[in-house]
């Protein structure tokens, strides 16, 4: 592989262990993927940040490198909300592991704004085209195939060398020649809401790591296609996928069609609604907002919960920068007794095991949840999702 005279000189060790150690990363897996040269990038996204996933051994390898990122960087949700932490039930023992490792970041020069959705953040810009280090699978799939911008799934290390050295290693999705759609998708039915976490669902265990072309019977918004993409890299590794006529990408390049094509039937997409959905408690959580919540689907939460009171526990995870852009919602939203949950969500915060059963309306957390959470999980629509939290008018 390539490298410029600054970047072997920052290999010999001559800007620091902390740079060698990044360098070093950036180069090994440039060697194993066989990347030509590294390549700049315009901002980080950067996964292991909940103490719950990368213990005292994390916290202790971030703690102990010194340097400053090059290019913005933002970190993914934390295993507590960072400010009502107290509210969720977290210990004082994890509260203060947590916040020891965003200021291990911090120390970094890292933006410590913990979400899974960095295209919602102000100044964040990231456009068509542009090269990036992202490491959380469904925030990977957004900016892929929703902006057209290129970045393979980065593992947390990764991400942060990449954002220390400013450069991450030229293969995968930076090259045209693998974004070229090589599996088709056509759905029978017209889809709508949590339909496409539901889709997304089925599909990525049927694609694993390929890149599909969708032929849809309508077009699905951005918060659908959210949804979508989220669900595939959580069933399967889809880090880039095309919906035909819709996503910017698939409209600026020639190709022909894949050999192989699956049909996806009404039934498929009912399947999903039916896991676990006999399983019934009182120990039964709704958490929504995987990935985080943008400020229409808040809107769209506050309308369901107007003149409503909930009898169970009830998660809505978003961004903080969302929640604080948006007052006046997360009030209408909380006098239902619904908690707005901030910089975490129910996969990564150990406060969801304290619930015995989880009912979602994401496809991503459907997968997840019963392996890191502990728990079952099932799937409903928005609405369902609502109506089970509680139906009894205020008094």
């Amino acid at each position: 592989m390539y490298l410029t005279k600054e970047e072997e000189n920052i290999l010999n060790g001559e800007h620091g262990e902390t740079l060698q150690k990044a360098i070093e990363i950036l180069v090994a897996l440039g060697d194993i993927y066989n990347a030509d040269s590294l390549v700049p990038v315009k901002n980080a996204q950067i996964a292991g940040v909940s103490y719950k996933t990368i213990g005292d051994a994390g916290l202790e390898w971030i703690s102990d490198l010194n340097g400053e990122v090059k290019v913005p960087a933002v970190l993914n949700p934390a295993g507590m909300d960072l400010q009502n932490w107290d509210k969720m039930g977290i210990s004082d023992e994890f509260a203060r592991k947590q916040q020891e490792i965003i200021d291990a970041y911090k120390k970094l020069g890292v933006n410590t704004k913990c979400t899974c959705t960095p295209y919602y953040l102000g100044g964040f810009d990231t456009r068509y085209s542009d090269h990036l280090a992202w490491s959380e699978s469904s925030a990977v799939s957004y900016a892929n195939s929703v902006i057209g911008a290129k970045t393979n799934r980065e593992g947390g290390p990764s991400a942060l060398s990449a954002a220390l050295i400013g450069k991450t290693a030229n293969y995968g999705y930076h090259l045209d020649e693998n974004r070229i759609p090589d599996i088709s998708i056509a759905v029978e039915s017209e889809l709508t809401g949590s339909d496409y976490g539901a889709l997304g669902y089925q599909v990525g265990k049927m694609v694993g790591k390929r890149v599909p072309i969708f032929y849809l019977n309508n077009k699905p918004s951005s918060d659908e296609l959210k949804a979508l993409g989220a669900a595939m890299a959580a069933t399967g590794a889809v880090a880039l996928y095309h919906v035909n006529g819709v996503t910017p990408e698939i409209q600026n390049i020639e190709f022909e069609d894949p050999v192989e094509n699956i049909t996806i039937e009404t039934e498929q997409i009912q399947e999903v609604y039916e896991t676990n959905s006999s399983i019934q408690g009182d120990d039964e959580i709704i958490a929504l907002g995987c990935p985080h919540c943008s400020r229409s689907e808040l809107e769209y939460i506050a309308h369901l919960l107007e003149n409503k009171q909930v009898d169970k526990d009830v998660w809505i995870c978003t961004s903080r920068e969302v929640a604080e852009n948006n007052p006046l919602i997360v009030d209408r939203i909380e006098k239902s007794g619904a908690m707005i949950v901030c910089d975490t969500c129910m996969i990564v915060s150990p406060a969801s095991e304290n619930y015995k059963l989880m009912m979602v309306n994401s496809g991503k957390a459907l997968n997840y949840v019963p392996g890191m959470c502990k728990i079952p999980s099932k799937f409903g629509s928005l609405e369902k999702c609502i109506k089970e939290a509680g139906d009894s008018n205020k008094i």
